[in-house]
């Protein structure tokens, strides 16, 4: 057997009893029961902003905490990130911890593995650093993505808030219903709405849980909202009115992001009409004439 087909089977191995293992976790954590008896646990140790307890993971887990960071403050932010990026689950950091040790350990095996010694170190020392920052990447370009999302679906919950509240619902019945009915369009704020819900039910004041969202967001439209809601709540004023003057300008800034894209496209169509289109227009229009100048002096003797 060749080194290189015994490196496919390995890699073939690996990727199929890691997509089983999820499988398999996956569809036991779906379980009705396990739902019923986990799920308002976990959201509300994520909410606290507190570092994950041994006893709040599955058992199997525990002795795997040894891949966490041992900070509490390390863990903490750690978390932070994950709820930001939406991965509310106790099982996110060890997942991204495990990638962010793993990955750089098999690109440098690997590489060591199929170029030798020599060349292989070199180069699998920096797949091995890239293999690191992969990971931190990703995560940052999640929640970057999840605060956009967040930010251009909040007017249309503000909406839905204001007609629950006019038709006499509570601020909050109105955010749980709003959470139920944006769970298939608005999917990332139906969520976050869920986590506002489930503290209130916990125990927490309205005002903290309208906080935590803020803090776990990072998006500065949810922190308006959230500064509105606190003076409306201690100076006691109409919040449906104060709730569609927050959606008016929700939806302004949602319009003058549209626009500020919509005018930066001429900008960035410049490298691909450049580098793509212009070369085969020019051999379209100019080429024929070539060739033709080409045949003439070549006729000539030149």
């Amino acid at each position: 057997m060749t080194p290189l087909m015994l490196a496919i089977g390995v890699v073939f191995g690996s990727v199929a009893f890691a997509t089983g293992y999820v499988i398999v976790e996956v569809m036991h954590r779906r379980s009705p029961a396990r739902q019923r008896l986990h799920g308002t646990g976990a959201v509300s140790v994520l909410a606290t902003d507190q570092p994950l307890a041994a006893g709040v993971l599955d058992p199997r887990l525990v002795r795997a905490t040894r891949f966490l960071p041992k900070s509490p403050k390390d863990m903490s932010k750690l978390q932070k990130r994950m709820a930001r990026a939406g991965y509310h689950g106790p099982m996110a950091p060890l997942v991204f911890s495990v990638c962010e040790i793993g990955l750089p350990v098999v690109l440098l095996f690997s590489c060591m593995y199929l170029l030798g010694t020599t060349r292989g170190v070199l180069i699998g020392g920096v797949m091995a650093i890239c293999g690191h920052m992969v990971p931190g990447f990703w995560l940052s370009r999640q929640i970057e993505l999840r605060k956009k999302l967040i930010a251009n679906e909040l007017p249309d919950a503000l909406d839905l808030v204001i007609v629950c509240v006019e038709a006499g619902m509570g601020l909050d019945q109105a955010i749980a219903k709003s959470a139920e009915e944006l769970a298939v369009s608005h999917r990332a704020l139906s969520e976050e709405l869920g986590i506002i819900t489930t503290e209130i039910r916990a125990g927490k004041s309205r005002m903290e849980a309208f906080k935590n969202f803020a803090e776990r967001t990072k998006v500065d439209e949810v922190r308006a909202l959230v500064s509105m809601l606190v003076q409306t709540d201690r100076f006691g004023t109409s919040i449906a009115q104060a709730l569609r003057i927050q959606s008016e300008v929700s939806r302004t800034k949602r319009r003058q992001r549209a626009e500020e894209k919509a005018q930066k496209i001429g900008v960035k169509l410049v490298f691909p009409l450049v580098f793509c289109l212009f070369p085969a227009m020019f051999v379209i229009t100019i080429g024929p004439s070539v060739i033709m100048f080409a045949r003439f002096f070549a006729a000539q003797g030149f």
